[in-house]
């Protein structure tokens, strides 16, 4: 059998097979008003379609902890019950199709309040927009031209932590059997991990174990109201791509070490996006290797993700032992179906779907 398609147990969850859909911002849901947050149409075909094409795990989009965490005002959320509710019609039909669904719970800290990728002008939006709001991080500094943030004091540290352990009681309720916590990208908790980004001279700033705190409460927290039976991810950055000064692979290591010590059961690897001109040398399986390193050295399961495109390179990425399962985003939205094409390049029947028994 092909070990892109071997199921995968974690905790007693069976994820059908390895090929996963990484969390891609939709930038769909609404921005005003009963609905602010939750989830449409968009999101149901989006998601669903994905589930069809044969992916074993689905991530949702960062999805934000509270208002002020969404990386724009229209991205989703899950910080009242009733986008918990929209919620649930999404991930009863993926189960129903043989998915495993699971949610990235986020809050993107400095790079919140901001256009869509699409919008002209891009970047923050202006203190006068209707929609606009004060941004926060752990420190004052701004990611590149975007408006400086607010420095969150510890209290409001505290109140953020108690957030995502809410969002995820109400992802467990709406049906989610994986929550992601999202520590990459430049975005909260990312921004606390690295020294680029965190200039705190408190408990939450200066050494690597008090810049790892927030990430580690965070992680406390969700697991705390997470069943045992069920598996927790966090999704990391695992360098900045900087020479000196930033977060580095050592680094990562070390927090997969102390994430594991607190239940969490894989690493989703990536890298960059806090430092907005790292040089970073993109190319097919370039984040492969910090994959590996966690892997290997702190003994944990992760996902490798980051132009992973042909059915081939996926298994070899898991035959040299890099990783355990792989993420795809770009490749999904162009091919939806590409778990089953690929099934079929290498030699493994995925259930039939009968309405589609033609093809």
């Amino acid at each position: 059998m092909s070990l892109l398609f071997e199921p995968l147990a974690l905790r007693d969850v069976t994820l059908p097979n390895r090929v996963w859909m990484a969390p891609m911002c939709q930038y769909s849901a609404p921005a005003e008003g009963p609905d602010t947050g939750a989830p449409g149409e968009w999101h149901f075909q989006h998601l669903a379609s994905r589930a069809a094409g044969g992916t074993g795990l689905i991530l949702t989009e960062a999805t934000a902890v509270a208002p002020e965490g969404r990386i724009s005002p229209w991205d989703l959320g899950l910080w009242n019950d009733r986008q918990r509710d929209a919620f649930g019609r999404i991930t009863a039909f993926l189960r129903e199709l043989g998915t495993v669904p699971g949610i990235q719970l986020a809050h993107a800290g400095r790079k919140a309040s901001s256009f869509r990728p699409w919008d002209v002008p891009g970047g923050s939006l202006p203190s006068g927009h209707p929609l606009a709001w004060r941004t926060v991080g752990p420190s004052d500094r701004a990611f590149g031209a975007m408006t400086a943030p607010s420095e969150l004091s510890v209290d409001q540290i505290a109140v953020i932590v108690r957030q995502f352990a809410d969002a995820a009681e109400r992802a467990l309720a709406a049906g989610f059997q994986v929550p992601e916590i999202h520590g990459a990208h430049g975005y909260l908790v990312h921004e606390f991990l690295s020294p680029a980004s965190n200039h705190r001279v408190d408990a939450y700033g200066g050494s690597l174990q008090n810049r790892m705190r927030f990430a580690l409460e965070v992680t406390e927290a969700v697991r705390a109201v997470w069943p045992d039976e069920l598996p927790v991810f966090f999704r990391v950055s695992a360098t900045d791509w900087l020479d000196e000064g930033g977060w580095t692979a050592d680094d990562t290591v070390l927090l997969a070490k102390e994430l594991q010590a607190r239940g969490v059961d894989l690493v989703d690897v990536s890298t960059g996006g806090n430092v907005p001109d790292a040089r970073i040398p993109v190319e097919p399986d370039y984040q492969v290797p910090f994959a590996a390193r966690v892997r290997n050295e702190a003994g944990l399961a992760t996902a490798a993700v980051g132009l992973i495109t042909d059915p081939h390179q996926a298994e070899q990425i898991l035959a040299s032992g890099d990783a355990d399962a792989v993420l795809l985003g770009r490749e999904l939205l162009r091919n939806p179906y590409w778990a089953r094409h690929a099934a079929t390049t290498l030699g493994h029947d995925l259930p039939k779907l009968d309405q589609y028994a033609r093809a």
